[in-house]
């Protein structure tokens, strides 16, 4: 192991390194694409890489990568349609001692793991909270057809099954996934913005995700990261407002309900079979107004799934209001028309963003108000995983 010094910062172990040259200059070059003056480059045979840049307006960046080459060679018994990139710094027979990713203590820096493609121009951006330390020797995989939308969009994030494999016991993610993001290189310090605050955050892969989706839209070239509207409101850092959420725990809870209208928001405006997805956000109405393209229109109440199951392993879900009317008991519980079709969130029960959709129609009703809906439904077999196949 050597111990050498990387821009006059120790940032642990240093690799020697040969052949990628291209992988450097490929670095240095989406810097200044994507609005940077590079100030710094580390040594080309060494890694990991890091830049120091200055934007126009006056912002300087100190970013570490740890780059693995992405190629398109036929691996047997895998699918045709993928690239590949695998995590390999020195040789085989040190691969099995552990490899920490190097990280600024002060939290200036950011430290970045991505797969870098260059026959295809992008970037490939693994979660480097989920990576740490290096799992030498393990490959990663990507589809073409994220390839493909990647370069289309310039910004393209999805989640990823994260499972144990022969070297690994437990999945690297505790919810079994894991954000990837693939971008072009006029978008990499808009990466390196996205895994400061990551990092700093501690942002577990849902909330990485939604982080990553917010800033799919903003302009890449010389943007710089403002401060959120709440956290001038507030007078606060985001992670301030963030461990106050998490030491609240009604606050958490309307947070997870929004955080699961914003994911079922995605999955309907990705569904081929959905023609249109109004948002309503209007106090006693339902949360979504859904256009089928076959024509069918529905109104779609998002709830979250409770995390305990019933003793025969079914799920289960609230239907009903926080509090009722002043004299009217009946007005706690949902009646039968108030929408069509309840979608239950089923990432406290599995730690997944997944959901599952029922028809109010065919929901138990309340013991005592034959027009409303009983307060908890089991979720049967007769809930569907696509909308489009609800009858």
């Amino acid at each position: 192991m050597e111990r050498e010094l990387v821009a006059g910062r120790n940032f642990g172990e240093v690799y020697r390194v040969t052949n990628r040259t291209d992988l450097h200059a490929f670095l240095i070059t989406a810097a200044e694409a994507s609005g940077g003056r590079v100030l710094y480059a580390s040594d080309p045979g060494r890694a990991p890489v890091y830049l120091g840049v200055q934007l126009d307006s006056d912002e300087r960046m100190g970013m570490l990568f740890y780059p693995f080459r992405v190629t398109r060679n036929t691996i047997r018994k895998r699918p045709a349609d993928e690239v590949r990139g695998q995590l390999r710094y020195g040789s085989e027979e040190t691969w099995k001692r552990v490899h920490p990713v190097g990280r600024d203590v002060a939290g200036v820096d950011s430290t970045m793991i991505v797969g870098i493609d260059i026959e295809d121009g992008i970037f490939i951006g693994l979660d480097a909270n989920l990576w740490d330390p290096l799992p030498m020797g393990i490959s990663f995989y990507i589809k073409d057809a994220d390839v493909a939308e990647a370069q289309r969009s310039g910004w393209h994030v999805w989640e990823k099954a994260n499972k144990p494999g022969t070297k690994r016991q437990q999945p690297r993610s505790p919810t079994s996934l894991e954000t990837i993001v693939a971008f072009r290189p006029e978008r990499l310090l808009d990466y390196a913005r996205l895994e400061r605050r990551a990092t700093s955050l501690r942002l577990d892969p849902p909330l990485r995700y939604s982080a990553a989706v917010a800033m799919a839209n903003q302009v890449a070239v010389g943007k710089i990261q403002q401060r959120h509207v709440l956290e001038e409101q507030f007078a606060l850092s985001s992670e301030q407002i963030l461990n106050i959420i998490n030491g609240r725990n009604r606050l958490s809870v309307a947070v997870r309900g929004g955080v699961a209208e914003h994911h079922l928001e995605q999955l309907l405006r990705n569904d081929p079979s959905v023609d249109r997805v109004d948002r309503l956000d209007v106090d006693a109405m339902h949360d979504f107004d859904v256009k089928m393209v076959s024509g069918k229109t529905y109104k779609v109440e998002c709830k979250n799934a409770s995390p305990k199951r019933y003793q025969g392993g079914e799920y289960k879900v609230e239907v009903q209001k926080t509090r009722a009317s002043k004299g009217d008991p009946a007005s706690r519980f949902y009646a039968v028309e108030a929408f069509d079709v309840v979608a239950a969130c089923l990432f406290s029960p599995t730690g997944q963003w997944d959901f599952v959709f029922g028809r109010t129609s065919d929901m138990q009703r309340h013991k005592d108000f034959p027009d409303r809906l009983a307060p908890v439904q089991p979720i049967t077999s007769a809930w569907v995983a696509d909308l489009n196949n609800i009858e």
